[in-house]
């Protein structure tokens, strides 16, 4: 199921069943490519299954590349909004294992995690609309990508499952679009960019909102959907306006 999908299925949910028959045997799934300074060094997934509740997710990442391995199963779910409900993660840092559970619990949203041989449970503040965003998810980009569109790019937050686990605010700002190639069709390409607590990511979508590719310049990698080719601009352009969210706390 394409993300504008998923998007309508947020803004209808009052005519939910309607918009469910006509949706729920289709699924929406990308393949990654990740490269850091142009050198491919690992590869990511993602599937989303629509159920009668909302969105069952899966995300795999595979990273080897000199001094850093990392690998990555995510399990998720997601109401008709797209808002978290239940997430498990299992992954390896270099050799060590990390495992984390989250979910919403009353007023709070609940992490467990365990690393290096400790485990802890972190209380976060509630914003419903939080996603999960671990390192290299091309699914979580996804799903941020989805909400952004019913937010209108506002009052957008991410639970970063670091250390004891963050949640951070989320400012877009909209660049005009470029354009590119999908599975050899010119397609046109929006433009993201997200700061989050302090480093940005570039993001391009296509005209259903999926994801095509995520850039993080301060670190060189890149998540290019297989098929994707950005057309570079013939000639630089003044910057562009920028629209950008809010990031407030309720």
């Amino acid at each position: 199921m394409k993300t504008v999908v998923r998007t309508l299925l947020s803004l209808s949910i009052t005519a939910g069943l309607i918009v469910f028959a006509a949706s729920s045997a289709l699924a929406q799934a990308g393949q990654f490519l990740v490269s850091q300074h142009g050198t491919q060094v690992g590869t990511a997934s993602f599937n989303f299954t629509a159920v009668p509740d909302g969105y069952d997710s899966t995300s795999l990442v595979r990273i080897d590349m000199q001094g850093f391995s990392y690998a990555l199963s995510k399990t998720e779910k997601l109401d008709a909004a797209n808002h978290l409900t239940h997430v498990q993660l299992s992954g390896l840092v270099n050799g060590s294992a990390v495992n984390v559970t989250g979910a919403p619990d009353a007023a709070q949203i609940l992490l467990n995690i365990s690393a290096n041989g400790r485990s802890s449970t972190t209380r976060l503040d509630p914003h419903p609309s939080a996603v999960f965003l671990p390192d290299f998810d091309a699914g979580a980009l996804e799903t941020l990508l989805a909400v952004a569109v019913t937010q209108n790019n506002r009052d957008l937050w991410v639970i970063l499952p670091k250390g004891a686990g963050t949640i951070e605010p989320v400012q877009l700002a909209t660049h005009r679009d470029e354009q590119g190639t999908l599975d050899g069709k010119p397609v046109t390409v929006h433009h993201l960019i997200a700061t989050i607590a302090g480093a940005q990511t570039d993001l391009f979508s296509g005209p259903d909102n999926q994801l095509l590719q995520a850039e993080l310049p301060d670190a060189g990698f890149a998540l290019v959907r297989k098929g994707f080719v950005l057309t570079p601009p013939a000639k630089p352009g003044a910057p562009p306006t920028q629209q950008q969210g809010t990031g407030n706390k309720d």
